[in-house]
């Protein structure tokens, strides 16, 4: 049976997977750029979803952003299976919000339910919670394929970013949550099992 201590823990961790999540989404970081200027400073090149952004220290730390991936980037064959698998990622990573948001809300219906709705509603939180840590892990690796093949990222000093290992860290967290979710159901004994071998005793 899962208490609700579990169900508590279990929300906790998925709080902060959603936290990674969003932030991974937001900043611009999944991989990024940083080599020398032959100017002096350094000039950056940092890769998000959404947007590309770029500047040099050497310019007194200014960037600039821009959407990404590029217009022009999309318009022959290889650009367009590499901004389709781009577009992939950001899509599948918007629906992981999506699904941990609906989730977090599964688990306060849940834990405000009782005991009743506390022993079967692990089924659709876990299952839930596998769909998040799925549709992460295939956008991490989507991105970690198109850093390893796309020409983009043949520029030595390119490296996969913090957003890219928020990512990965998002998704242990939710796969964890679930499978400690189910582990809790099929081990722990039921709550009221001490209350029912008394009651029965009394009966007697």
């Amino acid at each position: 049976m899962t208490r609700t201590v579990v169900y508590s823990t279990a929300m906790v961790a998925l709080v902060a997977a959603t936290a990674m999540t969003m932030t991974s989404i937001i900043s611009p970081a999944w991989v990024s750029l940083t080599v020398p200027s032959p100017s002096g400073g350094t000039v950056t090149d940092t890769i998000g979803l959404h947007r590309r952004c770029g500047g040099s220290s050497s310019a007194g730390g200014t960037g600039s952003c821009v959407p990404f991936p590029e217009a022009s980037r999309c318009d022959d064959d290889g650009g367009r299976s590499f901004c389709s698998m781009w577009r992939t990622t950001g899509f599948l990573m918007s629906f992981a919000v999506v699904a941990e948001l609906a989730t977090l809300v599964g688990f306060l219906v849940i834990l405000a339910g009782g005991r009743v709705k506390r022993e079967g509603g692990w089924r659709v939180l876990g299952g839930m919670l596998a769909a998040v840590a799925m549709a992460q892990f295939v956008g991490m690796a989507v991105v970690a394929y198109l850093f390893d093949h796309d020409d983009l990222f043949l520029v030595p000093g390119y490296r996969l970013d913090t957003s890219w290992y928020l990512c990965t860290f998002s998704a242990g967290a939710a796969l964890l949550a679930g499978v400690g979710l189910a582990i809790s159901a099929l081990v722990l004994p039921p709550e009221d099992g001490y209350h029912q071998l008394l009651g029965g005793s009394n009966g007697v």
